[in-house]
């Protein structure tokens, strides 16, 4: 379980202490798909990173299954058992796939364990398994050979940071099908910070920030219909206000 209790994130501009996340409050519990949205700027992305160590906290507690990580370094966090991908992977030129793999899972893995990771997120293994991490490589793919490493490390709490961020439409398709696929068969909690309707279709719950706080969290059969009723009236509001101008 992960809990957030009175966290605040704090950042100066012009002289002056801007909250980002402001006294949030925030239990998730464990074996969850939980999807983090909301409006630009609310704060969702400086929320992961402050789960992963990142951004340190101004103020606040946060406890991973009642140890108290508020200052735990990235890597002790890691070590914790968190695992953080980026909106846009890291690439490490020069290092092959099965390498990756292989320094992400912490211990000795064979070939066809390297490869089963691949398969998961839908890559032919015998394609992907000995190339470099390189621009050869599309972002659906990075993306993918990104969640391969998060599903070798096997940890019990993984965050996605707006994991469809610069790949295109058919990319898109075939993640979705990845995310299902962990859903479904991953243990540990999992944690994606996102706006598309078709990821949030799929959360067991879902939690609202707006203005660094949590506006809403639920299930997704109680969140899910609002949220697509409130997008609804913004768009018809939007199209009213372009036909009159």
């Amino acid at each position: 379980m992960l809990e957030l209790k009175d966290v605040t994130y704090t950042v100066r501009e012009n002289g002056e202490d801007i909250n980002i996340i402001d006294h949030l409050n925030l239990t998730i519990g464990d074996g969850k798909f939980v999807v983090i949205t909301g409006p630009n700027g609310g704060g969702k992305s400086t929320l992961a990173k402050i789960i992963m160590g990142v951004n340190p906290v101004n103020g606040g507690r946060i406890y991973l299954d009642g140890q108290d990580i508020t200052y735990l370094s990235i890597t002790d966090r890691a070590k914790a058992g968190i695992s953080f991908a980026f909106q846009k992977p890291v690439v490490f030129k020069g290092i092959r796939v099965v390498d990756i793999l292989k320094i992400a899972s912490g211990r000795r893995i064979s070939i066809s364990e390297a490869c089963e990771y691949l398969s998961k997120v839908g890559l032919c293994a015998k394609d992907y398994i000995n190339r470099e991490l390189n621009d050869s490589l599309s972002g659906g793919e990075l993306k993918r050979i990104e969640i391969a490493t998060v599903l070798a490390r096997g940890t019990r709490f993984s965050i996605f940071d707006e994991p469809e961020a610069g790949i295109d439409l058919w990319s898109f398709g075939n993640l979705i099908q990845v995310f299902e696929n962990i859903r479904n068969t991953v243990d540990g909690t999992v944690l994606i910070i996102s706006h598309q309707e078709r990821i949030l279709n799929i959360a067991d719950e879902i939690v609202v920030i707006e203005d660094g706080k949590v506006a809403k969290q639920g299930k997704r059969d109680e969140i899910l219909p609002e949220l697509i009723g409130t997008a609804s009236a913004m768009n018809n509001a939007c199209s009213i206000l372009t036909k009159e101008a």
